[in-house]
């Protein structure tokens, strides 16, 4: 798993990196994308800032890379948004491209 600077989010490779990432921080949020898509390269800008502007972990993860998680999370589209928070899923946002000011409403900023 990646490590986390201020800068860009993580990235997360499977399952057992999101459950380590979620379990080091005490809030995180996470773009399900997939390579190719343009909102979800739309995007890094603004998750870059929320790592910036918040007290919240930012990583991103292709959930092709893990299909269980597909189902689990619902994801019916990219890009998808977690928020998690003490450990469990709080949140999600599937809206195509949100600006910074409207993630870190939906992270509680």
């Amino acid at each position: 798993m990646a490590t986390t600077d201020r800068e860009r989010p993580a990235s997360l490779d499977d399952r057992d990196d999101l459950d380590a990432f979620v379990a080091d921080h005490d809030r995180v949020l996470v773009e399900f994308h997939t390579d190719g898509c343009s909102m979800c390269d739309a995007m890094q800008p603004v998750l870059g800032n929320v790592a910036r502007a918040s007290g919240v972990a930012v990583a991103t993860m292709n959930p092709r890379d893990d299909p269980v998680m597909v189902d689990e999370y619902d994801v019916r589209s990219v890009p998808k948004l977690l928020y998690f928070e003490g450990g469990e899923l709080r949140d999600t946002l599937e809206e195509g491209f949100v600006p910074t000011d409207e993630v870190l409403e939906f992270v509680g900023e």
